[in-house]
């Protein structure tokens, strides 16, 4: 029992550079913390375990990239007191995930994020600045907002052409998303870097395989973790922290990402 509460709840620490010629100089060494699919689940009293390893990295940004609550669970608190430990210390941006949708409580739940200083990113982007020059952070809602039957990748393809809408030319763009499988879209509008989680790490990993199932990918899925480039694009997928429909985490602990931008330099 010690080793099943071990894989579940002991939060990992991945740590990724991504480099980029894109990049403006003021952003050499911007820290951007990524995480996804909390399920509502709770790591200390009032997220303390939790809030505690992701301020010690002290990012400049933290990203969340859907399914903060669970459909199948009642009740945000724990969700909402994670929001409200880190926006006291940093921005946080977030975009939604199936499970948001799912639950049919998604109006309060972004009234509720909003009022807790939280950036909540819908088919938008928002500008980060530092010294004068400026990224920006693109971020779309999960598929799963659309009820009319329409194909995921085309909903999100719409959703996504809606978020980039009045940019300049060629700026370093991050995407939100929730959704690691459509990375073959992603990559057809020259996007730098993406965060997306989804894929619960493939619930089981094992040696020289990875994850074994995830949703919308099915058994042995290509993006469940770690890094993964297409084209001029570079994707970071989020193991994630809680369960949902699969209640047990094998070789896959709950993970915070960390990742630092650096500049190329000729």
């Amino acid at each position: 029992m010690s080793f099943i509460w071990f894989q579940n709840n002991s939060i990992t620490i991945s740590q990724t550079v991504i480099r980029s010629e894109n990049l403006p100089a003021n952003f050499d060494q911007f820290k951007i913390v990524h995480l996804s699919d909390l399920h509502n689940k709770s790591f200390g009293h009032n997220q303390q375990r939790l809030a505690r390893k992701i301020n010690k990295l002290q990012p400049d940004i933290v990203v969340f990239t859907g399914d903060l609550i669970d459909s199948k669970r009642a009740g945000d608190r724990a969700s909402l007191q994670l929001m409200k430990e880190l926006t006291s210390s940093v921005p946080v941006y977030y975009v939604s995930g199936n499970h948001e949708w799912w639950s049919g409580k998604f109006d309060a739940l972004e009234q509720s994020l909003k009022a807790a200083g939280v950036h909540v990113l819908r088919n938008e982007h928002a500008i980060v600045e530092k010294k004068n020059e400026k990224i920006y952070v693109a971020g779309i809602d999960d598929p799963a907002h659309n009820s009319e039957g329409f194909a995921e990748r085309e909903i999100a393809k719409k959703d996504l052409i809606h978020s980039l809408e009045g940019m300049e030319e060629d700026p370093f763009t991050i995407l939100l998303t929730h959704r690691p499988e459509l990375l073959s879209l992603y990559a057809t509008f020259d996007l730098d870097l993406v965060f997306a989680g989804h894929a619960h790490g493939g619930q089981v990993r094992l040696p020289f395989i990875g994850g074994v199932v995830a949703p919308n990918q099915g058994f042995l899925p290509e993006y469940t973790a770690g890094r993964h480039e297409l084209d001029q694009t570079q994707m970071i997928v989020s193991r994630g922290l809680g369960n949902s429909i699969i209640p047990l985490r094998m070789f896959n602990r709950p993970e915070i990402v960390a990742v630092t931008l650096e500049v190329v330099k000729e």
